[in-house]
């Protein structure tokens, strides 16, 4: 019973500093333009909760509102007039509704939004304009075919990217599309229709998800634009040895490579720098330590300059065990292997 007392008298102290946070005049109106189809609870007047509620269109939402949860409804347009006096909105969720379009600058007149989910929709393009000051945009699980031209011009803050299960093609995907995201930490562009690795990435990208693609050659030079990647997925492409220069994976930043489900005989060469590798699923009949061993580390095996690999899958292949001790004595720090 006294833990009980306790939770509850912290939740009240909670509660307590949120409402402190707002001016009580605000937090009465806040409280009193709550739409009666939503929860505006007094311990966190700066949310507003409209989901699942089955709305066919979004409320007028109050005036002092940070979040905004309308996940889960039918919601098929994103009005103006819904959000127009929300201008202080931080963050809006509109997954799985049924969203086809969004009314002209209405995204535009929420300078402070940082998050935007509306995942599992039914758009077609890249709402357009969008906020100066987004940092996450996730739009998986839409009917994207294309980026409009210029729809990222000025998007300085956005790090996150989400384009996963659209229907996006190599043409819409390019240096002209992306052009204006300089700060792109994280883009997610599996599950789509690309035959290419996508050209125009800003070079501040450290995590590139390509996996379930048609992706069949990577260009020679393709990730010297790219100085900080450092997780890179490909899963179920078409890559194979010959589609790709011998090397290409040799890059000193990428720390993840998952390359799962493709049609690779050989084991690329690596950067001695690599933590994971997924190479399980392709057609490899043997692991030869010469070659994907560094040179010259065999012979001071104990160096600490020596290979960072610490987990490599290669479960699905052609590949009958032993392992060659020689592969075990190169990566020391192996402490995974999956045949």
């Amino acid at each position: 019973m006294l833990w009980l007392i306790v939770a509850c008298l912290a939740l009240l102290s909670v509660g307590q500093v949120r409402t402190q946070e707002m001016p009580y005049e605000h937090l009465i109106s806040q409280l009193q333009a709550c739409p009666k189809e939503c929860r505006c609870p007094p311990n966190f007047p700066n949310a507003v909760y409209c989901d699942n509620k089955s709305l066919k269109r979004i409320p007028i939402i109050p005036p002092y509102t940070l979040y905004l949860y309308l996940q889960n409804n039918l919601i098929d347009v994103v009005s103006a007039e819904s959000l127009s006096n929300a201008t202080q909105l931080r963050w809006i969720n509109l997954n799985r509704n049924k969203i086809t379009s969004v009314e002209a600058d209405t995204l535009k007149a929420l300078p402070n939004l940082l998050h935007l989910y509306m995942e599992d929709n039914l758009l077609t393009s890249i709402p357009s304009p969008l906020p100066s000051n987004l940092e996450q945009l996730r739009l998986s699980r839409n009917k994207i075919s294309k980026i409009p031209p210029g729809v990222f011009s000025g998007m300085d803050h956005l790090t996150l990217l989400d384009l996963q299960s659209n229907k996006l093609q190599d043409d819409a995907v390019t240096e002209g599309t992306l052009k204006g995201l300089s700060n792109l930490v994280q883009i997610n562009l599996a599950k789509n229709q690309l035959n290419s690795m996508p050209l125009g990435l800003p070079p501040t990208t450290k995590q590139i998800f390509l996996d379930s693609n048609n992706i069949e050659k990577i260009p020679a030079e393709y990730f010297k634009s790219l100085p900080k990647v450092s997780s890179l997925r490909l899963n179920r492409n078409k890559l194979a040895n010959g589609g790709i220069p011998k090397t290409v994976f040799n890059v000193s930043s990428i720390l993840d490579l998952q390359l799962s489900y493709n049609q690779f005989t050989d084991i690329p060469v690596i950067s001695p720098g690599l933590e994971h590798l997924h190479l399980d699923h392709n057609r490899i009949k043997s692991v030869n330590s010469s070659d994907i061993c560094p040179p010259g580390v065999l012979d001071d095996y104990l160096s600490d300059n020596g290979p960072r690999l610490r987990y490599l899958r290669l479960d699905g292949n052609e590949i009958k065990p032993p392992i060659q001790r020689d592969l075990m004595m190169c990566f020391r720090l192996l402490r995974a292997i999956v045949i």
